[in-house]
């Protein structure tokens, strides 16, 4: 019996085995149902694709047109620093001792024109006494200030030299997730440098850097010194203008923020033109209409932002708006988003008329505004962007 089995035994294995391989393969042929899965298969390419070995004709293109700034101003600092103690304030007032002593920071501009004009940020000129310009080629000249705009925070620098090379402007609206890009500026003094990266996002808002934001974020390594330095696109046209970094530290981490050339073209035009640039301005603070306040109003199925202020004889005040309104949309377009909706008026220049559709306590109304001149907002000396 023993024999048998040893004699019988293989085959029974093998046999089952190869039921099961066959199972496996073609379960239809037992009546089990097929389990079908599609993947998706990258077309055969007739050639292997590969990277560009080197961005250098980029740089070469890019690099000469962005330059270093060394920027000076005069700051009035306590004789002692026991009489920062609040303290002594108390008593003494802030009639104390003071001497003056210079400070200088750094920064980059990138060359826009043939006739001089600089782009840079806002918070590398402000309140600067003396403004120095470094280019490529060795020379330097100091640079007199056309014109700031602290809400995007960029400023417009000029000076008179011949010959400047001209950085060639790409398009921002183009850009994509995952593009080749390079920051050039001068990070902590050591000279012009160049990093690489891709585009992270675009369109970033809500950071809390500037009253206007339309961020196209980064990984290409920003450090200090970069502020208002060139991102230029892998053929190196300019593509934004490097303003702030995202860090605990004070260095790069992988998330930098530059302004979109088509935002920064267009405030440069508008203070070259006019000193200041012109944006439309209702006079009203809002704040979001969050689901409470939805359910409060009656309004589960509408979007909308609340008014919470209004300026006194200001466009909207003018208007009839007052606290406590629901601004539902505004010349047609719906107001879902307090930051969106102020930035459609901005946009609308002044002496325009608007229609503006708003709930008042359970009815709609709609008014019309004539759109005001923005005021310059009012100095912030504590600005941390880098």
């Amino acid at each position: 019996m023993l024999k048998a089995l040893r004699f019988l035994g293989w085959p029974a294995l093998v046999g089952v085995l190869l039921a099961l391989l066959i199972i496996q393969r073609n379960p239809e042929w037992v009546g089990l149902p097929q389990q079908e899965v599609h993947l998706q298969q990258a077309p055969l390419l007739s050639r292997i694709q590969q990277g560009p070995v080197s961005y250098a004709d980029a740089v070469t293109r890019a690099a000469p047109a962005v330059a270093n700034l060394y920027t000076t101003k005069m700051v009035s600092k306590p004789t002692n620093s026991m009489l920062d103690d609040p303290l002594f304030r108390r008593f003494f007032g802030d009639n104390l001792p003071q001497q003056k002593r210079m400070e200088s920071s750094l920064g980059s501009a990138v060359i826009m024109s043939p006739e001089g004009y600089l782009l840079t940020n806002n918070h590398v000129t402000a309140g600067a006494d003396q403004i120095v310009v470094a280019l490529r080629d060795g020379r330097e000249t100091t640079a007199s200030l056309v014109g700031s705009d602290p809400e995007t925070d960029l400023a417009v620098l000029k000076i008179d030299l011949k010959d400047l090379p001209v950085m060639t402007l790409g398009r921002s609206d183009g850009i994509r997730t995952g593009d080749v890009c390079l920051a050039i500026g001068n990070p902590f003094g050591v000279g012009q440098t160049v990093t690489m990266g891709i585009i992270s996002a675009t369109g970033r808002n809500q950071l809390g850097l500037n009253t206007y934001e339309d961020f196209i974020q980064t990984d290409a390594a920003i450090n200090p010194g970069n502020s208002g330095g060139a991102l230029v696109d892998a053929n190196g046209n300019l593509i934004g203008i490097n303003t702030a970094i995202f860090s605990k530290s004070g260095g790069s981490q992988g998330i930098g923020f530059a302004i979109p050339v088509k935002l920064a073209i267009d405030v440069m035009q508008s203070i070259i033109e006019h000193g200041q640039v012109i944006r439309g301005w209702l006079g009203v603070e809002v704040q979001p209409l969050t689901p409470e306040l939805a359910e409060s109003f009656g309004l589960q199925d509408k979007a909308g932002i609340v008014v919470a202020g209004v300026y006194r004889d200001g466009p909207a005040s003018r208007a009839g708006m007052l606290p406590g309104d629901i601004i539902l949309s505004i010349d047609g377009e719906p107001a879902s988003d307090g930051r969106k909706a102020m930035n459609q008026v901005a946009r609308t220049k002044p002496n325009q008329h608007i229609s503006i559709e708003i709930l008042r306590n359970g009815k709609h109304l709609t008014l019309q505004a004539e759109v005001g001149l923005r005021p310059p907002p009012a100095p912030n000396p504590q600005q941390q962007q880098q």
